[in-house]
């Protein structure tokens, strides 16, 4: 028999399983979770954050292990573009930019979302076909063109959205991610 993940249904018996016992132990405040929780388990007032990230796949796992190393892990909505904040802003693809804000105006109506986390990584084939390759030549000028593409975005959603908090980040392969002030 298989684990399930954290994609399948959990049955109603296994629901109503841990209400009764919650109930039994006189669970107080886990109780009242349990009862004003969604069907995945967690309460709609839960969702902290929306996160921007890059499509690669070689770093789903980093951004995964980030979120939850955190305490996000189940609290953030997430926004995939190609390019993360430049896929946000670029004139080449003006239909990711629509996404991006209609994504965000989305997560602030239904989540509340207080913190937008943008999170570029190096070596982003999505930057070298819209600014080219150069940029990522020398590790600093790379670090420099996504902190220029991250800042802009940051001040665009700072004027629209001037009470979200907006943090910025640039991941390196390796699944570190730096701060960029």
């Amino acid at each position: 028999m298989s684990t399930p993940n954290r994609n399948t249904p959990v049955p109603r018996e296994t629901t109503r399983r841990t209400f009764l016992q919650l109930a039994a132990l006189g669970g107080g405040a886990s109780l009242l979770a349990a009862m004003t929780s969604t069907a995945e388990g967690r309460t709609a007032s839960s969702t902290d954050a929306l996160l921007l990230s890059c499509m690669d796949y070689r770093l789903m796992d980093d951004i995964e292990r980030y979120m939850s190393g955190r305490g996000l892990r189940d609290k953030y909505d997430h926004v995939v573009l190609a390019g993360a904040s430049l896929g946000a802003i670029t004139d080449k693809y003006p239909a990711w930019n629509q996404t991006f804000w209609e994504h965000l105006d989305i997560a602030i109506k239904l989540h509340a979302i207080r913190t937008v986390i943008l999170m570029d990584h190096r070596d982003c084939g999505a930057y070298k076909v819209i600014l080219g390759a150069q940029h990522a030549e020398n590790p600093v000028v790379e670090r420099d063109t996504h902190a220029t593409q991250l800042k802009k975005l940051k001040g665009m959603i700072g004027k629209r959205h001037p009470t979200l908090e907006v943090e910025l980040l640039l991941m390196s392969l390796d699944g570190r991610a730096e701060v960029i002030s």
